[in-house]
């Protein structure tokens, strides 16, 4: 009850300051909002390099991307960045957004605006959106709500036509609201000089790279889990069996924020806050992971992926599986720290089912997937063509 008046408190204010601003004329001006940014980013750098266009980047406080263009704080606590950022919003002719944004249900945009899903994944494990299993208990204001959000995508951008399916019933959306021209973010892995400068700069951060193999360990974020003082992981046993082959980069979900003491410097490094997670898997040997969408980009460099899913029933019951787990993933599925660090030593992974499994859900992204975008969306962008949707 407490809550829903917030947000309905939150709304009010929001739609009083974007009506105000609406009388504003609109600017050939591009606005992003970016709780991740990674996406935003790729698609930013080549919006400079098309168009003209004024480029304003509203953050939330989980985003660490330095865009290098103006930005604000979208944070009500920050009043007058937010205040701006209505502005910024009411006044753009085309706005990006990499996530669920409460905000969008109490505006109208002008005739002739345009609002881009970009999200966050480039695939998806667990259900989202309308068909997210919590929104059993949800007041039906609050599924309203969600869906007055979700009618304000012009477009969502996909990866691959299994991802096309999966946001119709999560968003409710139409076909005309497909964007075929793959994920931006997936460009780095098609371009070998990023990715040896990448791994280049992190070999001279975390020096030990240049020794041993690196396992990331990137788990997906769960529901109440914004402090983390202990890791499921049984760091101590990992350490005397792993520590003379491989070191352990631990990345953390960026709503959650990594409170305990690493008591082996010399093999678990917390890269939680490092900018960019495109960069750490330019250096991964190996990736653990779990829920998280991190496999699907992860995928396009064939490299091998174990599946630590240690909480499999009670997590499928809570958010739910687009298809049955063991299915989809393609890699080795543990349960616990021995079985882990014994799949580790067995060395024994399919890389068919890995290259099946990149193919299937990054069909569109084959490394000009920001240029494809920007030229879908910006008809007078420099060398703009027309792109097929089907």
């Amino acid at each position: 009850m407490v809550r829903e008046f917030a947000i309905h408190l939150y709304l009010f204010v929001f739609r009083f300051f974007f009506t105000i601003f609406s009388i504003c004329p609109q600017k050939k001006k591009t606005t992003f909002v970016a709780s991740f940014g990674d996406n935003a980013l790729f698609v930013i750098k080549e919006l400079q390099k098309q168009t003209d266009d004024q480029i304003v980047v509203l953050k939330t406080a989980s985003c660490r991307v330095d865009f290098q263009v103006d930005s604000l704080d979208f944070e009500p606590k920050k009043f007058f960045d937010w205040i701006r950022s209505i502005y910024h919003l009411a006044t753009s002719n085309v706005i990006f957004i990499d996530n669920y944004f409460g905000f969008l249900a109490a505006v109208k945009f002008k005739p002739g605006v345009k609002c881009i899903q970009l999200w966050h994944a480039v695939g998806a494990i667990k259900q989202f959106g309308l068909k997210d299993p919590s929104n059993a208990g949800r007041s039906p204001k609050a599924i309203e709500r969600f869906k007055k959000v979700y009618s304000q995508f012009d477009y969502v951008v996909v990866s691959g036509d299994k991802m096309t399916d999966i946001y119709r019933e999560s968003f409710g959306i139409g076909e005309e609201n497909i964007l075929r021209t793959g994920i931006p973010r997936t460009d780095f892995f098609f371009d070998e000089q990023a990715l040896k400068k990448a791994s280049d700069a992190l070999r001279k951060k975390y020096p030990a790279i240049q020794e041993k193999k690196v396992i990331l360990y990137a788990p997906t974020y769960r529901e109440g889990e914004f402090n983390v003082s202990s890791l499921p992981l049984n760091i101590d046993y990992m350490y005397q069996e792993l520590k003379n082959e491989y070191i352990l980069l631990l990345r953390l979900h960026p709503a959650v924020r990594f409170d305990f003491v690493i008591q082996y410097p010399d093999f678990i490094y917390d890269v939680s806050d490092y900018p960019d997670i495109n960069h750490l898997l330019a250096v991964t040997d190996l990736l653990i992971s779990d829920y998280s969408s991190i496999p699907f980009e992860f995928s396009l460099l064939q490299r091998p992926m174990i599946f630590f899913a240690y909480d499999l029933e009670e997590y499928a019951k809570s958010r739910g599986f687009w298809e049955p787990y063991e299915q989809l993933v393609p890699g080795p599925i543990v349960y616990n720290s021995k079985d882990l660090v014994e799949a580790i030593r067995t060395n024994n992974y399919d890389f068919n089912q890995i290259v099946k499994f990149a193919n299937e859900w990054n069909e569109f992204s084959t490394g000009s997937a920001s240029r494809r975008l920007i030229q879908a969306v910006y008809p007078e962008s420099e060398n703009a063509r027309a792109i097929s949707r089907g």
